[in-house]
């Protein structure tokens, strides 16, 4: 890939570290120059609320004048999207954001990603450096699977406090998921239940009748509805419908949150590689984490605070399936879903 930055970056190595940071600088202007005439970038991505991901896309264009198109879908139907781009020897995606891990892991094997390490990246929190230690895929959104529920029709005594009360027969017909063929996070998260109660826990969890929607996002709207009162929801999304005065509230499962760390990559032979660059560096800016935090999710730098009602990792008990789980997992949980769920 033809990045001014990366040329830029490899000559300012060469220099004396007096000019180093001086070189740095100029590189960013540089890819910021080269970005520009691009004019725009297409952005597949299943990490946050549309609201959200609109939102980020137009702070990117307010402060460079460069276009996002933004196509904000579920996590299984961006990967799907993406493969048949691929199939058909297009490059409609330039930057590509899945809240599923094994995309990741597969794509990269099969040469499928741009190699480039955002400048910014050292500046992020610790807990999400160096993800992938070849840097062909970065961190850039992150959140929780937790337990939520109708603050209005269900007492804070009464709500689930552990993934397990979901089963109890009280909840029957009031329970709401996501679906994982659809989105990252519910994969996630019925890859960790699998991992902890094995698939009896969905055997359980079947004869309660729960409400199966796509998106883990689809919680919100069963909830704020009365259509159910308890969910495996998305902490973000939860909170960020509670602010606008929905009655939701959120328990953090004590026997583990599900933590979703949701990368994004740059895709081989983009037509916008400098946009593409420059985007990624935009996601780990301060504010970006700003953004988030306003849509309710982790903040990658460690300079902005989280979100009202929010928890800080080091206060929560978390659980999370590693790479290789996820990718060879989810295939097989979605196979059992299905023949469980019947969907």
């Amino acid at each position: 890939m033809k990045i001014l930055a990366r040329l830029a970056i490899v000559a300012a190595l060469a220099l004396a570290p007096t000019l180093a940071p001086m070189s740095a600088r100029a590189d960013l202007k540089a890819l910021e120059e080269a970005a520009k005439k691009e004019g725009e970038l297409t952005w597949y991505v299943a990490h946050y609320t549309s609201e959200g991901a609109e939102e980020l896309g137009r702070a990117f264009n307010k402060t460079y004048g460069i276009k996002v198109n933004v196509v904000r879908t579920t996590a299984q139907v961006a990967y799907q999207r993406l493969l048949q781009d691929m199939k058909n020897n297009q490059t409609i995606c330039d930057v590509f954001s899945s809240t599923d891990l094994g995309h990741y892991a597969r794509l990269k094997a099969e040469g499928k990603f741009d190699k480039y390490i955002p400048e910014n990246a050292p500046k992020i929190d610790a807990a999400f450096r160096n993800f992938d230690p070849d840097g062909y895929y970065h961190p850039t959104a992150a959140g929780l699977v937790v337990l939520s529920y109708n603050s209005a029709k269900v007492k804070a005594e009464d709500a689930p406090k552990k993934w397990t009360d979901l089963l109890d027969i009280k909840w029957k017909g009031k329970v709401s998921t996501g679906h994982p063929a659809f989105s990252g996070y519910v994969g996630t998260w019925v890859l960790s239940m699998r991992k902890l109660y094995e698939w009896k826990y969905f055997d359980s969890l079947e004869k309660n009748k729960p409400q199966i929607g796509r998106s883990i996002n689809d919680t919100v709207t069963a909830l704020v509805a009365g259509e159910r009162l308890v969910a495996a929801g998305a902490d973000g999304s939860t909170l960020f419908s509670a602010a606008r005065g929905n009655p939701l509230a959120v328990n953090y499962p004590t026997d583990g949150s599900v933590l979703i760390i949701s990368p994004s990559s740059i895709v081989k032979g983009t037509k916008h590689p400098n946009a593409a660059c420059l985007f990624m560096e935009f996601l780990y800016s301060i504010e970006a984490s700003e953004i988030n935090v306003k849509h309710f999710g982790m903040p990658l730098r460690p300079e902005v605070a989280g979100g009202p009602g929010t928890q800080p990792l080091s206060k929560i008990k978390v659980i999370r399936p590693t790479v290789e789980e996820v990718e060879k997992g989810i295939p097989q949980v979605i196979e059992q879903w299905r023949d469980t769920f019947g969907n």
